[in-house]
C-alpha cells in the first residue's frame, strides 16, 4: 500500500507589531541598565565626592580688592592716592523678570539716587552690554554716607541692592598733570577676552588710560579672597577663611612738581588751547608736560552724565580730554629752522660765512616767498640768520636741498615723523612730507593736494606746508641738539616701590638713535640759538633778555588754515651746556615770542628758582 506524503502544516507567523514591541522593551530594558547603573556609580561609588561638593554649595567666595598702588613725583610727593568708598551695586540674578516688578524696583532705586526709573534701567542695559555675565551692576561707585545708613535701615526692601567697600582715586593736587596720570574703570567683557593672562573677574578695576594704563600690571596688586558660610537664602552664617590682598607698587615718575605747576598755571593764564614739555636734555625724563585745556581726573570716580562726556570731548570747549602735547599736530614754524641749518652744513649747500642778502622777500621759480610783515634783515651769515630769524636766509636752503632728501632725512633723524615711544598711550606719528608722499596723496585725492613743487620744500625749510609735529617730538628734538646728538626715548617712569617704600625696579635712559652733529655746526647754531633768545637784536630778546642764565632759545610762528597763527618756542638751558629742553605752544597765540616764550621763561624759572627781570623790547624780528 502505497503511502502519499504528508506536508507540513505552516506554524503561526509573527506579525510586525509583535517584533517592534520586542526591539523596543530591549532598547528599554539597556536603558533601564544604564541609569541603574549610573544611578549606583552616583551613590556608592562617587557618593562622598559629590555630598562635599553639596556642602561646599553652602559657601560663597567673595574677591577682596587690593590697594591700588600710589602715584608719586621725583621727589615722592603723591599725585594719586586712594580712599575708601560704599558702592552702590544690583545683584543681577535678583533683578525680577516681570516688567512691572522690576519698574517698581527700579523706581524705588532711583529715587534712593536722586535719579529717575529710566536712569537704572539705562544703566542696567549699559553694564549688561558692556560688564561680563553675573558681573554685579555698579550704579554709583561713591554713595553718600547718608544714602548707605538709609540702605542699611531698611535692608528688607532692598533685598537686591548690595552696598559694597571698594577703593576709588583721590588727587591731591587736584588737577596736576591730569593727561599723564590717566584714569581707571571698571573691567569690561571685552577686557577680560584681551587680557586672558591677567588675573582678572568681573567688579575688578583697570588701567583706562594715562599712567594707569601703561602701569597697570604693576599698579593693580592682587586680590584676597573670602570664603563665607551662608545659609539656603545667601545670608551670611559666618567667615571659614580669607587671604589677604597684596597692595599694588607705586610708581614714581620723573615730574618736577615746580615745573608742573608752573607751566600748567602760565597755559591756563592765557586761556588759550596749548602745550608744553620739559625734558631732561641727558637721559630723556620728562620733568613737565601738559595739554591744555585740562579736567579734573577726579570727574572719572563717578557715574559720568551724558552731559559731562560731551563737554570733555566737545571741541567748543578745546576737547579737554585730548592731549595736545603728545597727540597734537601742527606745523612748528620758525622751531625747524636749527635742523635745516644742520641738513645744509652737513650735506655743503651752506657754509658759516656764506652771507646771504635779506631784502624781506626772495622770488623763486616765479614765486615769492616773503619774512613777515616784508622785514628786511639785509646781509645775514647762518648765525645772524638764526638770531633774526630770517625766513629768506632758510627759503634758499629749501630751494637748493630741493630733489634730494637732505632735509628729509635728517628731520627724520632728529625725531620727526615718528613716534617717540613715551610711556603713555596716544602719541601721534606726525609727518615729514616727501615728494614720493605727497605725490600719492595728489593722486588719490586730488582734491586736497597738490603735486610735489619746489615750493613745498620751500616751507618746509621753515616748519611750514606739509610738516607735522607734536610738541613733545619738538622737544626730543631740542634735546638731542642740546645733548650733542643722543636721540632719547622719553620716559615718565623713575622706579617702582613696594607699600613700604623699597625699590622694586628702576627705568634705566633709552637711546632711540644717534644724529651725527659736526661739533662746529652744533657750536655755530646754539650760538645763534643764543643771540637769538638774549642779543637785543633777538626775536624773544624782550622775554629772555632779563633771565639770568643763559639760554639759546628760537621762536615759531606757524600759519594754520583758516585760523589765527599759532604760536611756539624752544629752548635750552642753560647754555651752551644745557640740561633742560622746554618746547611751549599755544593755539591761535600769534607771535611766538608774545604767547609761548612766557610760558616757558615761567618753566625754567620754576627748574632754576631764578626770576627774570624786565628789560627794554628788543629790535629783533617780530616772529
Amino acid at each position: 500500500m502505497r503511502i502519499e506524503p504528508v506536508a507540513p502544516k505552516p506554524g503561526p507567523r509573527r506579525n510586525l507589531s509583535s517584533r517592534r514591541f520586542v526591539v523596543i522593551g530591549a532598547v528599554g530594558l539597556v536603558l533601564l541598565g544604564i541609569l541603574f547603573f549610573r544611578l549606583w556609580s552616583l551613590q556608592i561609588v562617587t557618593g562622598d565626592k559629590y555630598l562635599a561638593e553639596a556642602n561646599q554649595n553652602r559657601t560663597r567666595e567673595v574677591r577682596v580688592p587690593a590697594p591700588r598702588g600710589r602715584i608719586l613725583d621725583r621727589e615722592g610727593d603723591v599725585l594719586v592716592d586712594n580712599r575708601t568708598s560704599m558702592a552702590l551695586q544690583l545683584d543681577p540674578i535678583e533683578i525680577p523678570t516681570q516688567v512691572p516688578v522690576r519698574r517698581k524696583l527700579y523706581a524705588r532705586i532711583g529715587k534712593v539716587l536722586g535719579h529717575d526709573a529710566d536712569w537704572v534701567r539705562r544703566k542696567v542695559r549699559e553694564s549688561k552690554k558692556n560688564d561680563p555675565p553675573g558681573s554685579p551692576i555698579t550704579l554709583d561707585p561713591d554713595v553718600d554716607d547718608d544714602i548707605v545708613y538709609y540702605l542699611q535701615e531698611h535692608q528688607a526692601e532692598f533685598p537686591e541692592v548690595q552696598v559694597n567697600r571698594i577703593f576709588v582715586r583721590k588727587y591731591p593736587q587736584g588737577i596736576l598733570a591730569a593727561h599723564i596720570l590717566g584714569s581707571i574703570g571698571e573691567v569690561t567683557a571685552e577686557d577680560l577676552e584681551n587680557n586672558p593672562d591677567k588675573d582678572l573677574a568681573a567688579g575688578d578695576t583697570l588701567g583706562k588710560t594715562g599712567i594707569e594704563q601703561t602701569y597697570d600690571d604693576e599698579l593693580r596688586g592682587k586680590p584676597g579672597l573670602t570664603r563665607l558660610q551662608v545659609d539656603s537664602t545667601g545670608r551670611i552664617i559666618s567667615q571659614l577663611r580669607s587671604t589677604l590682598p597684596v597692595p599694588g607698587e607705586s610708581v614714581r615718575l620723573s615730574l618736577d612738581e615746580k615745573v608742573q605747576q608752573a607751566g600748567e598755571s602760565s597755559l591756563q593764564s592765557i586761556g588759550l588751547p596749548g602745550a608744553f614739555v620739559a625734558l631732561d636734555v641727558n637721559n630723556g625724563q620728562v620733568l613737565g608736560l601738559a595739554s591744555n585745556p585740562t579736567f579734573d581726573p577726579d570727574i572719572f570716580t563717578h557715574p559720568l552724565t551724558q552731559k559731562q562726556v560731551n563737554a570733555l570731548y566737545s571741541e567748543d570747549n578745546g576737547a579737554p580730554l585730548f592731549d595736545r602735547a603728545i597727540g597734537g599736530q601742527y606745523a612748528v614754524g620758525s622751531t625747524f629752522k636749527p635742523f635745516t641749518a644742520l641738513a645744509a652744513l652737513d650735506g655743503g649747500f651752506i657754509t658759516p660765512e656764506t652771507v646771504v642778502n635779506d631784502t624781506g622777500s626772495i622770488t623763486i621759480a616765479d614765486q615769492e616767498f616773503d619774512n613777515a610783515g616784508k622785514q628786511a634783515h639785509g646781509p645775514v651769515d647762518m648765525r645772524r640768520a638764526l638770531e633774526v630769524s630770517s625766513d629768506v636766509y632758510f627759503y634758499r636752503l629749501g630751494a637748493e636741498m630741493n630733489g634730494t632728501r637732505q632735509l628729509q632725512n635728517w628731520a627724520g633723524d632728529f625725531g620727526f615723523g615718528k613716534a617717540t615711544g613715551i610711556d603713555i598711550p596716544g602719541e601721534s606719528e606726525g609727518l615729514v612730507p616727501t615728494p614720493k608722499w605727497l605725490n600719492k596723496a595728489h593722486q588719490d585725492q586730488p582734491q586736497y593736494y597738490d603735486p610735489w613743487v619746489i615750493g613745498q620744500n620751500i616751507q618746509l625749510a621753515i616748519g611750514q606746508g606739509y610738516l607735522q609735529a607734536s610738541p613733545l617730538q619738538l622737544a626730543v628734538a631740542y634735546a638731542t641738539l642740546g645733548n650733542g646728538g643722543t636721540v632719547y626715548k622719553p620716559q615718565l617712569m623713575l622706579q617702582t616701590e613696594d607699600a613700604a617704600g623699597r625699590v622694586k625696579s628702576e627705568a634705566e635712559p633709552q637711546v632711540a638713535g644717534q644724529v651725527s652733529i659736526d661739533p662746529a655746526d652744533r657750536q655755530l647754531i646754539m650760538e645763534g640759538l643764543h643771540d637769538a633768545a638774549q642779543a637785543p637784536e633777538g626775536t624773544s630778546y624782550k622775554i629772555f633778555g632779563g633771565f639770568p642764565i643763559k639760554v639759546a632759545g628760537k621762536t615759531g610762528t606757524a600759519e594754520r588754515a583758516n585760523e589765527a597763527d599759532q604760536a611756539w618756542y624752544a629752548v635750552l638751558a642753560p647754555y651752551p651746556n644745557p640740561k633742560i629742553a622746554v618746547v611751549a605752544t599755544v593755539e591761535q597765540g600769534g607771535f611766538g615770542a608774545d604767547t609761548a616764550a612766557p610760558v616757558a621763561l615761567q618753566v625754567l624759572q620754576a627748574y632754576f628758582d631764578k626770576q627774570a627781570h624786565a628789560v627794554s623790547g628788543g629790535a629783533g624780528a617780530v616772529e
